[in-house]
């Protein structure tokens, strides 16, 4: 007798189902941007003690000429306690300066950056001072006025960001005859690129068929603000004046004079700041 064979079992293509190992829970991690209690970014300790503005003192970190505690720092973010840890750059330790405050009148064709690849004359260039200061927000070359410079790159950073809006008085020149249509746009804002502009006061000091003559305020610091909701309304501005910043005054300053701000007025621009922190 011949055995039969057993019919061959057809495989099963389809995929076994496996349940995913289970992973074990880890420890937390903390992220690495957060800032640990007591210490201070890298690059704000260096531009606290006048070695640069935070972005370049950013490239001097990347570029491993940065020291703290004699070990080289060459990554962000990174954190130190500047009242206990040893700081270099390319080998010196850094110091930190007085914090020193002036009000400048700026005269027209002098610009409000700390470099210049075309050599105009800077607004840092008039203040006999030999800490690096630098200016609170800017003034575009053709306008004069009030503008405030300082070493403190904390109060810089805080009055320049936009939620502060800071009160900003301007004397602007216009050509021609302004009407009230004109001055109501103005008041309650006008559309530029950015979006609807914020209500400003409007006072008119005079007018005439030649020349009218405006007071302004305003608390948002757009690009060339002034110039630009003027045209938007149909006037060139002729001339352009910051008379105050807050309650801050030129009043009494030559074009170009300087002078240091009062105790008074450094502690009433901090109490902005901590106000609507």
């Amino acid at each position: 007798m011949t055995r039969k064979k057993a019919p061959k079992r057809k495989m099963s293509t389809k995929p076994t189902s496996k349940r995913p190992a289970r992973k074990r829970p880890g420890p937390k991690k903390t992220p690495i941007s957060r800032k640990p209690e007591g210490k201070q970014r890298l690059q704000k300790v260096l531009a606290a003690a006048g070695i640069d503005s935070r972005r370049k003192c950013e490239e001097l970190i990347l570029d491993g000429v940065v020291r703290v505690n004699r070990d080289i720092v060459d990554e962000l973010p990174a954190f130190v306690d500047p009242q206990k840890d040893v700081i270099t750059v390319h080998g010196k330790r850094i110091k930190f300066a007085d914090k020193v405050y002036f009000l400048l009148n700026k005269p027209k064709g002098v610009i409000c950056t700390n470099s210049d690849p075309q050599g105009r004359k800077k607004a840092i260039d008039l203040i006999d001072c030999d800490q690096r200061i630098f200016c609170v927000g800017r003034l575009d070359i053709d306008t004069i006025g009030a503008i405030v410079l300082t070493n403190d790159s904390d109060l810089t950073n805080r009055l320049t960001h936009p939620k502060f809006e800071l009160s900003k008085t301007y004397e602007v020149k216009l050509k021609g005859r302004i009407d009230g249509d004109a001055i109501e746009k103005l008041k309650k804002g006008v559309w530029l690129s950015e979006g609807k502009t914020e209500k400003s006061a409007v006072k008119v000091i005079h007018r005439s068929y030649t020349e009218s003559v405006l007071e302004i305020v305003i608390r948002q610091g757009l690009n060339r603000q002034i110039r630009r909701i003027m045209a938007r309304v149909g006037f060139k501005v002729k001339s352009l004046k910051r008379t105050r910043i807050g309650n801050i005054t030129i009043k009494g300053m030559r074009i170009g004079q300087y002078k240091k701000l009062t105790k008074s007025q450094v502690q009433y621009l901090k109490k902005i700041t901590q106000k609507q922190a």
